[in-house]
C-alpha cells in the first residue's frame, strides 16, 4: 500500500482561518438532524468534504483506527468514515448487523506533516461502486480495494433521530488524533472536488470557496467560534444557513486554532516518537503536547526538517519530574553529534559534554524560549531562554552544521509533560495563555516576545524565509 503525502499547504487565494484540535481521548462533536424530528435527507445522494491534518497513527494496530465523522441509529445499524488500523481510509454501511458497504482505498495517509483534503460523493443509484463512491485525497481519485457494495441502500446520514457525530464513533470510542478544518456536509446532492479545492500555480492542491447551497439537513463547520453552546457561538456552530449546529463534549475554545490549511505550522511526529526501551512517546493535543509517562528518553522528530532562517517557538513545562532535555541532535540518526540541548537543571550539553555553568532548572510552568539561527547552514546556533531570561551561556553553534541536512528535535521526558508552542498552541490548552506576542509577519501568537528576524515555523513563513 503506498502512501500519500499530504498537500505543501501553500498560499492560496482562499484562506481558512481556523481549525479544531481533537486529543485523541474523550473529544467529540456531534448532531441530531432538524432536532431529532422529520423526514429523512436523502439517503443515497450527498456530499462530503474536509480538511484533515492528522497527529495519532494506526500504523497497522487496529486498535487504533479513528473516526472522521459516524451517524448511529443503533450498534447494529450506522455508518462511517474512518482511518482504519492501517491508515487507510474506510466507509462502512452497516444494517442488521452486517456490511452492507465496506470501501477500502488502496492508498495509505500516514503523513503528519501536512493537511489531506477528503471529498467523498456518494450516489448509491450508481450499480458500480466506482460510480456509486467517490473518494478524492487532494484532488486525486482513489482506487479502492471494495470488499462489499450494495446499490441503493441508504446511508443514515442526515437522518433525523439518528445521531451524527465528529471526531469518533457513537460518541464513546475511535477518538480522532488530530484537526479538522472546512466540514462540509451536503445533503441530497452529489457534487464534484473542483467545487472545494484547487490546483494553483505550482500544482498543489489549495482550498477554493464553496459557493453552493446545502440542502434541507447539510451543514458548515469553519470553527471559527469558541462557545461550548450547542449554537451560532458554539464550536460547533453550522454556518451553511440550515442552522445544524452541533454540540461539543470535552472540548473549550483552547481547541480552537490557526493551524490550517492555509497556514501549515509546525508540529511534533508520531511517527519517530519513541523512548529509550523502544516504547512510544505518548503526544497528545494535535501532537503538541508529550510525555512519557514515567518513562525515559523519548526521542521526537518535529515535522519541519529547517534547512535555513530564523526561527522561534517556546516549551511549556506542564508538570511532572522534569527529567527532561529540549534541544536539536543528528537528522540522521539521532546521536549525540551534532547536538546541543538543554537539560533539566539548566545545563547546557554539546555533542554531549557540559557546557560551562547551570541556570534556572526546570520548574511546573517554566516557558523555555528556543532561538534558531539556521541563516548560515554551515554554522547553524542556538540560544535558549528560561522565563525571557538567556542562557548565561549564551549562543551555541553547532559542531559539523553542514554535514546535515537539518536536525532531529529532541525532547527527553520522565514523567513530565512539556507543550510545544510553534506560534499555534496559545494557550497550553488551559494551562497558560500567552501574551499575545507575534512574529515579525503577524503569525503565532507566543507568551514572549519574538526575537528580531525570528520567525514562527509556519508554510508561509518557510516559504519566505525557510
Amino acid at each position: 500500500m503506498p502512501t500519500i503525502l499530504g498537500a505543501n499547504t501553500e498560499s492560496a487565494a482562499y484562506e481558512i482561518s481556523n481549525s479544531v484540535v481533537f486529543y485523541g481521548g474523550d473529544s467529540s462533536i456531534s448532531n441530531n438532524p432538524g432536532g431529532g424530528s422529520g423526514s429523512d435527507g436523502s439517503r443515497t445522494q450527498f456530499t462530503q468534504s474536509y480538511w484533515v491534518k492528522r497527529s495519532g497513527l494506526g500504523l497497522g494496530d487496529n486498535s487504533k483506527q479513528q473516526f472522521i465523522t459516524s451517524a448511529v441509529a443503533t450498534n447494529n445499524f450506522y455508518n462511517s468514515v474512518k482511518f482504519n488500523g492501517n491508515d487507510q481510509l474506510q466507509i462502512n454501511l452497516i444494517n442488521s448487523g452486517s456490511d452492507q458497504d465496506e470501501i477500502v482505498t488502496n492508498n495509505v495517509f500516514r503523513d503528519t506533516s501536512a493537511w489531506y483534503h477528503i471529498f467523498i460523493a456518494t450516489d448509491k443509484t450508481q450499480a458500480a461502486v466506482g460510480d456509486g463512491i467517490k473518494i478524492y485525497v487532494n484532488g486525486v481519485l482513489q482506487t479502492l480495494a471494495t470488499s462489499t457494495y450494495a446499490q441503493n441502500q441508504g446511508y443514515h446520514f442526515f437522518r433525523p433521530g439518528k445521531t451524527h457525530y465528529i471526531g469518533n464513533f457513537n460518541g464513546s470510542e475511535g477518538y480522532f488524533d488530530g484537526y479538522f478544518a472546512e466540514m462540509h456536509f451536503i445533503d441530497g446532492q452529489v457534487k464534484a472536488h473542483t467545487d472545494f479545492g484547487e490546483l494553483n500555480d505550482n500544482g498543489v492542491w489549495v482550498p477554493k470557496k464553496y459557493s453552493g447551497s446545502y440542502g434541507t439537513y447539510g451543514a458548515f463547520l469553519e470553527f471559527k467560534q469558541t462557545g461550548t453552546s450547542e449554537n451560532s457561538s458554539g464550536i460547533g456552530a453550522d454556518t451553511s444557513g440550515n442552522d445544524e449546529h452541533y454540540a461539543v463534549a470535552n472540548m473549550d475554545q483552547h481547541t480552537v486554532n490557526v493551524d490550517t490549511p492555509t497556514l501549515n505550522y509546525c508540529t511534533l511526529n508520531a511517527v519517530g516518537a519513541t523512548d529509550s526501551q523502544g516504547e512510544s512517546t505518548n503526544l497528545a493535543n494535535g501532537a503538541l503536547r508529550i510525555s512519557t509517562n514515567g518513562r525515559s528518553q523519548g526521542l521526537t522528530m518535529d515535522n519541519v526538517m529547517l534547512d535555513g532562517g530564523r526561527w522561534y517557538f517556546e516549551v511549556y513545562l506542564a508538570g511532572g519530574s522534569f527529567n527532561s532535555t529540549i534541544g536539536f541532535r543528528n537528522a540522521d540518526n539521532g546521536d549525540d553529534t551534532p547536538s546541543i540541548e538543554i537539560e533539566n537543571d539548566g545545563q547546557i550539553k554539546k555533542d554531549g559534554s557540559n557546557q560551562g555553568s547551570t541556570d534556572t532548572a526546570f520548574s511546573n510552568g517554566m516557558v523555555v524560549g528556543v532561538i534558531l539561527d539556521w541563516s548560515n547552514t554551515s554554522s547553524r546556533k542556538i540560544t535558549f531562554e528560561t522565563n525571557n531570561s538567556a542562557h548565561s551561556e549564551g549562543q551555541q553553534t553547532f559542531s559539523d552544521s553542514s554535514s546535515i541536512n537539518g536536525f532531529q528535535f529532541h525532547g527527553r521526558e520522565s514523567g513530565g509533560v512539556q507543550i510545544y508552542n510553534f506560534g499555534n498552541t496559545p494557550a497550553a490548552f488551559g494551562n497558560k495563555t500567552a501574551g499575545g506576542n507575534a512574529d515579525g509577519n503577524g503569525y503565532g501568537d507566543f507568551f514572549y516576545a519574538v526575537p528580531s528576524n525570528h520567525y514562527a515555523i509556519n508554510s508561509k513563513n518557510l516559504a519566505e524565509y525557510g
